[in-house]
């Protein structure tokens, strides 16, 4: 598999003789940032989750790093940061408390971009001349700035920037965009009157939207997708085939290992609610089917997170060979090996299903 690691990032250019402005290095915008924040948060989970069993014993040595401490706490709505005796204390508290994962990733990932975002400002006001001075030059050479741009023009709208200066993003403004924003900032910004704090505030809403977007996005999957490569298994994402043959049609599932050409498992990864268990599991279900019918011996693998009802797991159970939650994913992995280097107790279920035609 490719790596996925970010390309080391480049300094910013500065505008002008300024060498005592604070300087970033970075060209990367908050979205980016955040992004490799949460593989990392995604990775000290994992660790943590097959260090305690799936958070079911956690001592002071799994809690030692600052990154997993939050993670633990925010996912059992502690909030704060505190030592790792005082976390300790707080899991043996709230262990009959469900663990929030969503929350749990994003607490540390606000943390790092709020601290990037207030960064990005400083930088900013060093650049302009105390917000005094923003030239076409510097917004068409800076994209990343672009919330904090907006922000202090007082717009609040993807529309009313795009009707306002035309399409643009933080990672590239054209020429003419560039003109239109300066001019939009000289008329709308008072040097004098920028409250570094309000414009802050203001990039919370910005920044709250780039975290549910990758939390809906890449957390699920890319839980699983770590967990594997940290097993050392070959495998395919959906994005990475064409399908996986069934017996009534071909489509893709989440994962497949280790290849949709030379099928031996795949993995479903879905988070439900209560209210729409029941149509989730329908879904699920024909797609096991389809595929086992099709595949002798492939191994059917859901991953679920969120409130799914006791009796809907029960019947998914019935098809599925593995229906586990999101924090035993590390075990898992460890399954899926054993039964690649072939270990057949791990499969439960043969399903014969054929489709022909009717004997007249």
């Amino acid at each position: 598999m490719e790596s996925t690691r970010e390309p080391r990032p480049k300094p910013v250019k500065a505008i002008g003789d300024r060498s005592s402005t604070p300087s970033i290095q970075t060209e990367l915008t908050l979205f980016k940032i955040a992004d490799a924040e949460i593989r990392k948060a995604i990775s000290a989970y994992l660790k943590l989750a097959k260090a305690t069993n799936g958070l079911a014993k956690v001592s002071l040595g799994d809690i030692e790093d600052e990154r997993t401490r939050t993670i633990l706490m925010a996912g059992l709505a502690v909030r704060g940061e505190m030592s790792a005796e005082t976390a300790l204390e707080e899991w043996k508290r709230r262990q009959a408390v469900p663990f929030e994962l969503e929350t749990a990733i994003a607490a540390g990932v606000y943390k790092d971009i709020r601290s990037t975002g207030a960064r990005f400002l400083d930088l900013l006001e060093a650049q302009t001349g105390n917000f005094s001075n923003f030239s076409p030059a510097f917004i068409k050479q800076n994209p990343y700035l672009l919330p904090l741009f907006q922000h202090l023009a007082g717009i609040f709208s993807k529309a009313a920037l795009k009707q306002l200066v035309g399409s643009v993003s933080d990672n590239s403004i054209s020429g003419p965009a560039a003109e239109r924003l300066s001019k939009l900032l000289r008329e709308r910004v008072d040097p004098n009157a920028v409250n570094k704090g309000e414009i802050l505030k203001r990039l919370e809403s910005t920044l709250e939207g780039i975290v549910r977007d990758l939390i809906g996005r890449v957390l699920f999957e890319s839980i699983v997708d770590r967990a594997l490569r940290d097993q050392g298994l070959l495998f395919q994402r959906e994005e990475e085939y064409e399908s996986l043959r069934g017996v009534v049609y071909d489509f893709r599932a989440d994962f497949v290992l280790p290849t949709a050409a030379d099928p031996r498992a795949f993995i479903e990864v879905r988070k439900s609610s209560s209210r729409h268990a029941s149509l989730y599991a329908k879904d699920k279900m024909f797609s096991a089917i389809n595929w086992k019918g099709k595949n002798p011996e492939l191994l059917a693998v859901l991953v679920v997170d969120g409130p799914w009802t006791g009796e809907t797991l029960r019947v998914l159970a019935n098809v599925f060979d593995y229906v586990v939650p999101i924090s035993r994913v590390p075990e898992l992995a460890e399954t899926l090996d054993a039964y690649l280097k072939g270990d057949k107790s791990k499969l439960k279920w043969l399903i014969d299903f054929r489709i022909r035609p009717a004997v007249i």
